[in-house]
């Protein structure tokens, strides 16, 4: 599959995605598990737009499991359940040869596993859990639903869930570098504040060789985060109903994928299909 030019890292994917090793080590931590040096691992994230201009995510195969991590930096969507579906479908087919589907023998798959790293500035449980089935109507036990997906939410926000930094120096200092840019925030400008966090981290052994590396990236990948935050808070505050249809409108004649637009909108998949 080749790259799509929409594509951009976030600083979570640009850290986590791309090293075996980071990734064996993050996975370690989240799901207490002793895999070791020499675990194979298989990337499978998908490298095109699927739910906005950049992907925040990270998918990979690992001891018969198909992993997918999703990170948050604000509150939880509680579609999430359907994000995941629709994205497991298009990872099996791109590890999967489609052909096999037609074959008398039943095609073997890694068993899905599905995460969500939460570290916004709102109030959030340390755990929760999300089921597809708490999304179908008239679902009960007269109705039992056919279809089940769960998504388990893990608040990273620094101090919560602190055995999963305790078993991963990568991720402690992620979080701390994360915390660091919300304590700033609160005195400065956004810019400021995420130069400063980088400045600050760096001189301190905090994500060093990485933040070094990339901090002219870093700056970039989080204004374009925040600022696309913002601007799906500033519709939804001002009513911006006919901007976002017409927004939408732009993005499908571009070609943009109908669930980034809904994403990135904040319009439901309904009112983006009939734009």
């Amino acid at each position: 599959m080749k790259p799509n030019k929409n594509y951009k890292d976030s600083v979570f994917t640009k850290l986590f995605g791309h090293d075996e090793k980071i990734i064996l080590e993050l996975y370690n931590a989240i799901f207490n598990a002793n895999c070791g040096e020499d675990t194979k691992i298989e990337i499978t994230t998908l490298d095109e737009a699927l739910f906005m201009d950049w992907i925040n995510d990270i998918s990979f195969v690992i001891d018969g499991k198909l992993v997918v991590l999703i990170e948050h930096q604000s509150t939880i969507n509680n579609n999430m359940p359907l994000r995941m579906l629709i994205y497991i479908t298009k990872i099996y087919e791109k590890i999967r040869d489609t052909r096999s589907l037609y074959k008398k023998k039943a095609t073997a798959l890694p068993r899905p596993e599905f995460v969500v790293l939460y570290n916004g500035k709102e109030e959030y449980p340390d755990r929760k859990e999300l089921k597809l089935s708490d999304m179908f109507e008239k679902y009960g036990e007269e109705n039992p639903v056919n279809l089940e997906l769960v998504v388990q939410i893990y608040n990273i926000n620094k101090g919560r869930n602190p055995e999963f930094a305790a078993r991963s120096t990568t991720l402690d200092q992620y979080e701390i570098f994360v915390a660091k840019v919300h304590e700033n925030e609160k005195t400065m400008p956004k810019k400021e504040a995420i130069i400063k966090a980088v400045k600050d981290c760096s001189d301190n052994g905090i994500l060093k060789e990485f933040l070094r590396k990339h901090s002219a990236e870093v700056v970039n990948m989080l204004l374009r985060e925040f600022t696309m935050k913002e601007a799906q808070e500033v519709w939804k505050e001002e009513g911006m109903e006919e901007k976002q249809i017409e927004i939408a409108r732009n993005m499908k004649v571009k070609g943009y994928d109908l669930h980034a637009i809904a994403e990135i909108t904040g319009l439901t998949f309904d009112e983006v299909l009939n734009a």
